[in-house]
């Protein structure tokens, strides 16, 4: 009986440092693609913050995005706040006249 005890004493140590490890390692890719968003961003670009506004980068350095959110406003932002970059819509197939549900076709 002293094997299966030794065996469920190390079992709980080995649980942590897989745990502990995993965290470590979904940080790690987190902050990668962070950066990689961060680094690719360019004047023009769509963007929304962390704080969950969307605008249009307007200037950048190194610390601080301007960020263009209505025509003529503009907001400072740590670059850093910047979350995602947004994709344009096309916008071309919408109509102005919503889809009729199901029980309006009837």
């Amino acid at each position: 009986m002293s094997q299966g005890n030794g065996l469920g004493a190390l079992l709980l140590p080995v649980l942590l440092l897989l745990l502990v490890g995993f965290m470590f390692w979904s940080q790690r890719k987190r902050a990668r693609v962070i950066q990689q968003i961060q680094s690719s961003l360019n004047v023009g670009d769509e963007v929304c913050t962390t704080s969950g506004l969307f605008g249009r980068i307007t200037a950048m350095d190194e610390v601080v995005a301007t960020l263009e959110v209505s025509p003529g406003t503009t907001v400072r932002f740590d670059r850093r706040a910047i979350a995602t970059k947004v994709e344009p819509s096309t916008g071309g197939g919408s109509s102005s006249r919503p889809t009729p549900s199901p029980d309006e076709t009837r």
